[in-house]
């Protein structure tokens, strides 16, 4: 980046040197004059665009950029506008001629340079692409990098104007069939008021997690000193909780992270709290409403942006039982528990299958069949979880998120 001349400027330079050389030694006023116009045009070019050099000064020109939309889900395209303006009528010579280069990250961009189409005003110029976004994460645009040469190519400038911005990459999703009714029996309807009014819409009980707070009834909570809510109208919905066990490779990786998020979404338009566990300790993770509408999709969504692969199997066991000690110490009797999960070693399976104690898991674990002893280890986890009392089948990573639904479901008959 910066004021060089161009390898016609070092031409045009050496020759005009040379030439003055050669007349004086020669004593030739004509070659002299040559050799000294061609040394002035190339020192005059170089001066001019240095003058013109848009990253420098005080008449700066102004960037913002867009795109729309933004989140957006793995696999899917969003159009960029990038907008140059010029706020004085210095700056708008400085935007006049200039040539724009935007970059940006692999995962938009994949590797190749951005087509764009340029539209250019007095004030204003504005650059627009398309972007592919290819994988989930955080990916940065920009900053955008100006070029100016002189009319006859003898000297260049580029420079980089703006900040970077940021594109959110949410993970690929699939619309599931609501399945509330396979999901949650007869007795447990009963039993806990899923989908169901209660008779006496005056009636109270205890706070649970996961319940709405505009349904608090205040005057009690006070006299009673504990939360207490409204049992009419839904209240008692289900919690559901969706835990994920992460594996080390990149391709199971994100099909995990998408076929969890897709559940979580079906449960979520299903009317039930929903929160993701799973992937890295530290605080729970929020109840998200369906109340709340696209507010509580876009949370859901967010929460899968950063998720990292864990280093080692190891790790991944370590993750994973903390998110079971979450669960176990959050209360969470009543919740249906769906799980994304991979082989597990022993401990794995206790921490599991203590939860099925107070809550209804369902689990789909992957089998990607590299090696017998994956596979067998595979099946061995999903004969352990349903001794424990869940609803478990093995699934290839990869395959079909409804087809890998259907039979989650299924395994209840």
């Amino acid at each position: 980046m910066g004021l060089r001349p161009t390898g016609r400027g070092w031409a045009l330079g050496i020759a005009g040197v040379a030439l003055v050389l050669l007349g004086v030694g020669l004593g030739t006023v004509d070659l002299v004059r040559i050799g000294t116009l061609t040394t002035l045009l190339t020192v005059g070019a170089t001066v001019v665009v240095g003058i013109l050099d848009p990253g420098r000064g005080r008449h700066r020109l102004l960037v913002a950029r867009d795109a729309h939309p933004n989140p957006v889900h793995a696999g899917e395209q969003a159009r960029v506008e990038v907008r140059i303006t010029a706020s004085d009528p210095a700056a708008r010579v400085r935007l006049a001629g200039l040539r724009f280069a935007e970059q940006a990250a692999t995962e938009l961009s994949g590797g190749r340079p951005l087509r764009a189409r340029v539209s250019r005003g007095p004030q204003q110029v504005t650059v627009s692409y398309a972007v592919d976004a290819a994988r989930r994460g955080r990916w940065q645009l920009g900053p955008l990098v100006v070029t100016r040469s002189d009319p006859f190519g003898v000297a260049r400038t580029s420079a980089t104007l703006g900040d970077h911005a940021e594109v959110v990459v949410w993970p690929a999703v699939t619309a599931l069939p609501t399945a509330s009714d396979v999901l949650v029996g007869e007795p447990d309807r009963v039993a806990l008021g899923a989908r169901t009014p209660s008779t006496d819409d005056a009636s109270l009980r205890d706070y649970r997690e996961g319940d709405d707070l505009r349904r608090v009834h205040w005057r009690s909570s006070a006299r009673r000193g504990a939360l207490m809510v409204r049992s009419d109208e839904r209240a008692g919905m289900r919690p559901v909780s969706v835990l994920l066990d992460l594996p080390a490779k990149l391709t199971a990786l994100e099909w995990t992270i998408s076929l969890a998020a897709s559940m979580a979404l079906a449960m979520l338009e299903g009317g039930h709290p929903v929160r993701l566990v799973g992937g890295r300790t530290g605080a729970p993770t929020p109840f998200h409403h369906g109340r709340s509408g696209p507010t509580a999709r876009s949370a859901l969504l967010d929460s899968t942006v950063d998720l990292e692969s864990p280093r080692s199997a190891e790790e991944a066991e370590q993750h994973l039982l903390a998110a079971a000690h979450l669960l176990e110490t959050s209360e969470a009797g009543g919740e249906i528990l769906l799980a994304v999960l991979g082989p597990l070693g022993v401990h794995a399976r206790a921490a599991l299958a203590h939860l099925a104690d107070t809550a209804q898991g369902w689990a789909v674990v992957r089998a990607d069949g590299a090696s017998p002893a994956h596979e067998r280890e595979a099946q061995h986890t999903v004969l352990a979880l349903q001794r424990a009392g869940w609803r478990a089948c093995a699934v290839t990573p990869g395959e079909d998120v409804v087809a890998c639904w259907l039979r989650l479901l299924g395994s209840a008959r």
